[in-house]
Protein backbone atom coordinates (compact mmCIF):
# COMPACT_ATOMS: atom_id res chain seq x y z
CA UNK A 1 0.00 0.00 0.00
CA UNK A 2 1.56 3.19 -0.94
CA UNK A 3 2.16 5.58 2.07
CA UNK A 4 1.02 8.58 0.27
CA UNK A 5 -2.19 8.59 2.39
CA UNK A 6 -0.05 9.90 5.13
CA UNK A 7 1.28 12.91 3.63
CA UNK A 8 -2.31 14.22 3.87
CA UNK A 9 -1.81 13.99 7.38
CA UNK A 10 -1.41 17.45 9.38
CA UNK A 11 1.05 16.95 12.59
CA UNK A 12 2.04 19.13 14.87
CA UNK A 13 5.60 20.88 15.07
CA UNK A 14 6.31 17.83 17.79
CA UNK A 15 5.17 15.51 14.77
CA UNK A 16 2.70 14.18 16.30
CA UNK A 17 -1.27 13.72 16.08
CA UNK A 18 -3.96 12.97 18.59
CA UNK A 19 -5.83 9.86 18.23
CA UNK A 20 -9.21 9.33 19.36
CA UNK A 21 -10.26 5.13 20.27
CA UNK A 22 -13.53 4.44 19.93
CA UNK A 23 -15.20 0.87 20.78
CA UNK A 24 -16.18 0.06 17.15
CA UNK A 25 -19.40 -1.83 18.62
CA UNK A 26 -20.83 0.70 20.81
CA UNK A 27 -19.22 3.60 19.64
CA UNK A 28 -17.86 4.37 23.28
CA UNK A 29 -15.24 6.78 23.62
CA UNK A 30 -12.59 5.28 25.04
CA UNK A 31 -8.99 7.29 25.26
CA UNK A 32 -6.60 9.61 23.60
CA UNK A 33 -3.41 9.33 22.89
CA UNK A 34 -0.91 10.85 20.03
CA UNK A 35 0.46 9.27 17.10
CA UNK A 36 3.60 10.28 15.10
CA UNK A 37 4.03 8.99 11.77
CA UNK A 38 5.57 5.84 11.99
CA UNK A 39 2.73 4.84 15.13
CA UNK A 40 0.41 5.60 12.22
CA UNK A 41 2.03 3.35 9.29
CA UNK A 42 2.34 0.99 11.59
CA UNK A 43 -1.31 0.62 13.19
CA UNK A 44 -2.56 0.53 9.33
CA UNK A 45 0.02 -1.98 8.74
CA UNK A 46 -0.34 -4.50 11.57
CA UNK A 47 -4.26 -4.10 12.23
CA UNK A 48 -3.15 -3.10 16.18
CA UNK A 49 -3.01 0.33 18.17
CA UNK A 50 0.61 1.59 17.80
CA UNK A 51 1.16 5.19 19.69
CA UNK A 52 3.82 7.30 20.23
CA UNK A 53 4.55 7.73 24.20
CA UNK A 54 5.07 11.35 25.14
CA UNK A 55 6.84 10.91 28.71
CA UNK A 56 8.77 7.60 27.50
CA UNK A 57 9.60 8.88 24.10
CA UNK A 58 8.98 6.00 22.20
CA UNK A 59 6.19 3.47 20.41
CA UNK A 60 3.86 2.57 22.63
CA UNK A 61 2.01 -1.07 21.18
CA UNK A 62 -1.46 -0.83 23.13
CA UNK A 63 -1.16 -3.32 25.09
CA UNK A 64 2.34 -4.74 25.07
CA UNK A 65 2.76 -4.65 28.60
CA UNK A 66 -1.60 -5.08 29.53
CA UNK A 67 -2.43 -7.54 26.84
CA UNK A 68 -5.10 -5.02 26.67
CA UNK A 69 -4.75 -4.88 23.10
CA UNK A 70 -6.63 -2.58 19.94
CA UNK A 71 -7.82 -4.62 17.22
CA UNK A 72 -8.24 -1.59 14.31
CA UNK A 73 -11.52 -1.85 12.57
CA UNK A 74 -11.47 1.65 10.64
CA UNK A 75 -9.12 4.44 10.72
CA UNK A 76 -10.88 7.82 10.25
CA UNK A 77 -9.07 11.50 9.38
CA UNK A 78 -11.22 14.24 10.36
CA UNK A 79 -11.76 17.59 8.33
CA UNK A 80 -9.27 19.52 8.80
CA UNK A 81 -6.67 16.36 8.80
CA UNK A 82 -5.18 16.52 11.83
CA UNK A 83 -7.27 14.46 14.24
CA UNK A 84 -7.12 10.39 14.27
CA UNK A 85 -10.34 8.09 14.71
CA UNK A 86 -9.50 4.69 15.28
CA UNK A 87 -12.31 2.44 15.15
CA UNK A 88 -11.27 -0.45 17.30
CA UNK A 89 -12.27 -3.43 19.27
CA UNK A 90 -10.57 -3.56 22.81
CA UNK A 91 -9.54 -7.09 23.81
CA UNK A 92 -10.06 -7.69 27.27
CA UNK A 93 -12.64 -4.62 27.74
CA UNK A 94 -10.12 -2.39 29.59
CA UNK A 95 -8.71 0.68 27.55
CA UNK A 96 -7.40 2.58 30.65
CA UNK A 97 -4.37 1.80 32.54
CA UNK A 98 -6.64 2.59 36.00
CA UNK A 99 -8.10 -0.61 35.18
CA UNK A 100 -11.17 1.12 33.50
CA UNK A 101 -12.92 0.28 30.56
CA UNK A 102 -12.12 3.65 29.05
CA UNK A 103 -10.40 6.46 30.20
CA UNK A 104 -13.31 8.89 30.26
CA UNK A 105 -15.20 7.60 33.29
CA UNK A 106 -15.54 10.32 35.30
CA UNK A 107 -17.92 13.16 34.45
CA UNK A 108 -18.75 16.78 35.48
CA UNK A 109 -21.83 16.82 38.20
CA UNK A 110 -22.39 19.81 40.26
CA UNK A 111 -18.87 21.49 39.65
CA UNK A 112 -17.58 17.88 40.95
CA UNK A 113 -15.95 15.22 39.03
CA UNK A 114 -17.53 11.74 40.00
CA UNK A 115 -16.35 8.12 39.05
CA UNK A 116 -19.12 6.80 37.29
CA UNK A 117 -17.85 3.70 35.81
CA UNK A 118 -16.36 0.77 38.20
CA UNK A 119 -12.73 -0.20 38.05
CA UNK A 120 -13.16 -3.79 36.10
CA UNK A 121 -10.01 -4.88 37.65
CA UNK A 122 -7.37 -3.74 39.90
CA UNK A 123 -3.94 -2.02 37.97
CA UNK A 124 -1.72 -4.00 40.07
CA UNK A 125 -2.96 -7.26 38.71
CA UNK A 126 -3.13 -6.11 35.16
CA UNK A 127 0.71 -4.70 35.57
CA UNK A 128 2.48 -6.67 38.40
CA UNK A 129 1.63 -10.02 37.04
CA UNK A 130 4.12 -10.70 34.78
CA UNK A 131 5.67 -13.94 34.22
Amino acid sequence: MSESWLDQVVFDAEGLVPAVAQEASTGKLLMLAWMNREALAETVRSGRAVYWSRSRKRLWRKGEESGHTQLIKQVRLDCDADVIVLEVEQVGGIACHTGHSRCFFRKLENGLWVETEVVLKDPGQIYDSKP
